[in-house]
């Protein structure tokens, strides 16, 4: 089945839009809500994590990862490829072609954690597919528990959002990567305050996108795939509110187990 890593419910993005693409394959989902947000940590904490984490998904049966988690796929998804030797899928390079193929005057902005933007990871991939491109990188620390807090409607995340957002409309970016997948969640505040001119990239539909190509092309991984349309969702640790903002993400009713912390 194709497992789903996530740092918190934010990952739920990613798996609402492998099932729309996808929806007869079955698919196992871990948010790991105990440790959230990873944006933060230190590049060794969130590796020692992830390893563990896809662990517990290979033991549910997963054959295939998307790391749906920016800070993940950026400081951990090729450790974890080479440690468990199968398909790792990160949401980073999908994003960042997707944007390229938006952008007219390749005048990117990048929003993410602070572990993310501090990687380079985001900066590194474009000029490597586009080295006349520039890109401006905005650390947004407060905006992940603030989704995670469920307060995407408050006038204070409204306030935040547009003070993280001046410096790269100052910059006359024409195309934003939401470098984390909590952000879709308040991507319609971030197209008011970024600019309705602006291109806003979420990185979950790309993402999806390459795993179906993949699986056409590759029909030996995709054999091994069940296809019964069963999904599973575990968190690390669980609350009703994670209940709640579970469902209004995928937009289905579902039930969260609790997995191992």
């Amino acid at each position: 089945m194709i497992g789903v890593l996530g740092s918190g419910i934010g990952g739920l993005t990613v798996v609402r839009e492998l099932i729309k693409q996808l929806p007869e394959y079955d698919l196992i989902y871990l948010g790991d809500t105990a440790r959230a947000p990873y944006g933060d940590k230190s590049p060794e904490t969130v590796t020692r994590w992830a390893l563990r984490n896809t662990g517990f998904l290979l033991n549910k049966g997963a054959t295939l990862l998307v790391t749906a988690c920016n800070t993940i796929s950026s400081i951990a998804s090729e450790t974890v490829s080479k440690r468990y030797d199968l398909p790792v899928f990160e949401v980073i390079t999908p994003g960042v072609e997707r944007a390229l193929s938006y952008s007219k005057k390749l005048m990117i902005g990048v929003i993410g954690t602070r572990t993310t933007i501090e990687s380079g990871i985001y900066e590194e991939k474009i000029k490597q597919m586009s080295p006349e491109a520039k890109v401006y990188s905005m650390a947004c620390p407060l905006l992940v528990p603030l989704v995670e807090e469920g307060w995407i409607k408050k006038p204070e995340t409204t306030m935040i959002i547009k003070k993280y957002l001046h410096p790269l409309k100052v910059k006359q970016v024409d195309t934003l990567i939401l470098g984390s997948t909590h952000y879709v969640r308040i991507k319609k505040i971030i197209q008011v305050k970024i600019g309705k001119r602006v291109n806003i990239v979420d990185t979950s539909e790309p993402v999806a996108a390459k795993v179906e190509g993949f699986l056409k092309d590759n029909k030996e991984t995709e054999r091994n795939l069940g296809k019964n349309g069963r999904y599973r969702f575990f968190v690390s640790d669980l609350t009703e509110r994670d209940q709640k903002l579970a469902a209004s993400i995928v937009k289905r009713n579902i039930l969260l187990e609790k997995g191992e912390n």
